[in-house]
């Protein structure tokens, strides 16, 4: 069945003030015009593309098959799956996203190109075919990317607790475990990623102030007397805990 020459349906999840990857009003004509628009080339490095979305979009987008969780622009996911299943193909999608990199729609908070050349068309390549798709990424592909919070379990020494935020932007801390002994702890968050984040700890009797200044580079830290148990540790900014910014701090 041919594409239904409604609007593409990357208005994506009406929230005012949300980057919106708007095309409103483009008919299926002008759709399959973009997918030819200057993306047309065999040579995309789609590991080259998911490294980039990582770094560079997904603290804004949620794309599954990137482990990203952002929620300041649209779900990807679910903004392209419709136009998907009316018969748009891969190639149009990636037309349409290689477009919105260089010209974001009016009025939405995406900088234009936060990547440009070839690391646009890899970008574009990567999202068209990774949007919407089940399961996850195989391969060379699998691993071109750190899981968030993956890294090695952060440990107290001398008083001093390291929890960094990931530098490549993903909402994560380098791990998710982490464990001290009980007394004075300083704990501390190295953010190299130019996003804004902090850390907090909340649980077993921690108090309110238990919270680092929310920097968006160079160090924040915090004191905190730790008793034993479990507390969990996160990131205050706005939505970047229900991203993934969290872990376990074990005091024992």
């Amino acid at each position: 069945m041919a594409p239904r020459s409604s609007p593409v349906r990357v208005l994506l999840l009406a929230r005012p003030r949300v980057a919106q990857l708007a095309l409103v009003g483009t008919t299926a004509v002008g759709l399959a015009a973009l997918a030819g628009c200057q993306v047309k080339h065999s040579d995309a490095n789609l590991i080259n593309g998911k490294k980039l979305f990582v770094s560079k979009c997904g603290s804004c987008h949620t794309l599954a098959r990137a482990s990203t969780k952002g929620n300041v622009g649209p779900n990807l996911d679910a903004a392209f799956q419709r136009d998907l299943q009316d018969g748009f193909g891969r190639d149009t999608i990636r037309g349409i996203v290689h477009d919105q990199i260089y010209n974001p729609a009016r009025g939405t908070l995406m900088p234009a190109r936060l990547v440009t050349g070839q690391s646009a068309t890899d970008v574009a390549a990567y999202v068209a075919a990774s949007a919407a798709k089940p399961g996850q990424d195989t391969g060379l592909l699998a691993t071109a990317v750190q899981a968030p919070g993956a890294g090695t379990p952060a440990v107290e020494a001398g008083g001093s607790l390291e929890i960094d935020a990931d530098p490549s932007g993903q909402l994560a801390y380098l791990t998710n475990k982490a464990t001290a002994k009980p007394g004075s702890v300083t704990i501390k968050m190295a953010n190299k990623s130019g996003i804004q984040h902090n850390i907090a700890l909340e649980g077993n009797g921690a108090p309110a102030s238990a919270a680092s200044p929310i920097i968006a580079s160079g160090v924040a830290q915090f004191h905190a007397t730790l008793k034993p148990g479990s507390y969990t540790f996160y990131c205050q900014v706005d939505s970047h805990r229900q991203a993934g910014m969290v872990g376990t701090l074990v005091v024992k």
